[in-house]
């Protein structure tokens, strides 16, 4: 998952404003005890961090996978 794919899933599944408050506020403990935002300034790969998003917020696991894929061109 690349990083704008991350954030595009971030955006589709919680919108932009909750999504930023998420990344920025929301401590990750399998993440080290950082938030996205710094786990992922900390080369933490952006899969890595929206599967420990996913998990701590309870998103359905059917949304777990396939989320940021990028839309088709067209």
């Amino acid at each position: 998952m690349r990083l704008s794919e991350f954030r595009s899933a971030m955006k589709d599944e919680f919108g932009d404003a909750y999504g930023r408050v998420l990344t920025r506020d929301l401590v990750l403990t399998p993440l080290g005890g950082r938030t996205a935002d710094q786990a992922l300034a900390a080369g933490v790969g952006a899969r890595e961090v929206w599967l420990a998003i996913c998990a701590e917020v309870d998103v359905p696991r059917s949304r777990w996978h396939g989320a940021g894929v990028p839309a088709p061109r067209n």
